[in-house]
């Protein structure tokens, strides 16, 4: 069996990564040689360029024995593969992106990186990973995306991803965490984003964000958080991006949000939110400040008290209301009197006689961007 496809392909430069690899596949599949016949199935496709080769294996094919020696991008995926030998890389230092999303992998050798130092992206979505090996980044000083979203993680320990000094996106989404060790993100200066979505976190370390400098999006949706603690987000004055929907808080520190003012989305919708206290709006698109929440909030889908506790926000609401999504969602649970009316026409109702609100109302957005 021939490694190499008969014809040498070029590079679709440019192309989106998660495209490219669509085309890849497909031309697996239906791609005739020049001589009219189907290429070997079992051989993964090649696509030279000037900076070196990237290696496509898709079903039908098999993982080779060796790799061109120039390789800079490998994607080994969707192959039911449970294991990869430690020396699976040997001989192509010079890779910096290796994809195996869609296996079944359930460990990797501490020894696995090792060829591999210039590596700067490894994707591990949608396997069967219950932990790291203590060591795996020993060499990977230059990783600045790792993406372990879709395993099986239930713990996780800060020594695991030790050696790793350039994260920019870490994802962790898809597990099973509970928990989050203190320090975990201590030496991660760099990173922009975080994704910790869809576990089962109840509580959050408060030194969680302590680390990073430069954090622009976090990820904390579908958990069990039952409060947002103040001080958690302090760190953290250039986020731009936060999405706390789908957990079950019920409170809100007064000062949880207190010096974001980059925020440009705030999502917490789907909680079980009745009130939240007053000042807690401050830093949040204000009227006048038009860099804050440019994209919008959502506060739809929480069992809202509507009286005068929410007085602050009612005030809030109306200066922001064009930047609200899902307005005919966002309504008032209690008192029975009022239960079912929205809380933008509550506020404005409210608020109309002290600051003159005008009756129409701009028309929201319908889509939260995630």
């Amino acid at each position: 069996m021939s490694f190499w496809s008969p014809e040498q392909n070029q590079s679709p430069g440019g192309l989106d990564t998660h495209l490219s690899r669509i085309l890849f596949l497909l031309l697996l599949i239906v791609a005739p040689s020049a001589q009219g016949v189907i290429q070997n199935p079992e051989a993964c496709q090649v696509f030279q360029s000037d900076n070196g080769s990237s290696v496509n294996c898709y079903p039908p094919a098999k993982l080779p024995s060796s790799l061109p020696a120039d390789t800079i991008y490998l994607s080994v995926e969707f192959l039911n593969l449970t294991q990869l030998p430690p020396n699976t890389l040997q001989g192509i230092s010079n890779l910096q992106e290796l994809h195996l999303s869609s296996n079944r992998l359930e460990k990797l050798s501490a020894k696995f990186l090792l060829p591999v130092p210039q590596l700067k992206v490894l994707d591990l979505t949608h396997n069967a990973l219950t932990h790291l090996s203590p060591g795996l980044f020993q060499v990977s000083a230059a990783l600045h995306t790792l993406v372990l979203k879709e395993n099986q993680l239930e713990v996780l320990e800060a020594s695991w991803l030790h050696g790793l000094k350039a994260l920019v996106h870490l994802d962790l989404s898809g597990n099973r965490l509970r928990t989050l060790p203190p320090g975990l993100l201590a030496n991660f200066t760099d990173l922009c984003i975080l994704d910790l979505g869809n576990n089962q976190l109840e509580i959050l370390p408060p030194d969680l964000l302590r680390g990073p400098l430069k954090l622009e999006r976090l990820h904390l949706e579908g958990n069990r958080l039952q409060a947002l603690e103040e001080g958690l987000l302090a760190p953290q004055p250039n986020l731009h991006y936060l999405f706390l929907q789908d957990n079950q808080l019920a409170t809100v520190a007064a000062g949880a949000f207190q010096g974001l003012k980059q925020l440009d989305m705030l999502d917490l919708s789907n909680n079980l939110l009745t009130s939240v206290p007053k000042g807690l709006w401050t830093y949040l698109g204000q009227p006048g400040a038009a860099q804050n929440m440019k994209d919008g909030f959502d506060i739809s889908g929480n069992p809202w008290t509507c009286n005068q506790n929410l007085d602050d926000l009612y005030q809030w609401l109306v200066a922001n209301r064009d930047k609200m999504f899902s307005p005919n969602d966002t309504r008032c649970a209690e008192p029975k009197a009022m239960k079912g009316q929205t809380l933008l026409a509550v506020a404005m109702s409210h608020l109309k006689p002290k600051v003159g609100v005008e009756t129409g109302v701009t028309a929201p957005k319908n889509t939260v961007p995630h």
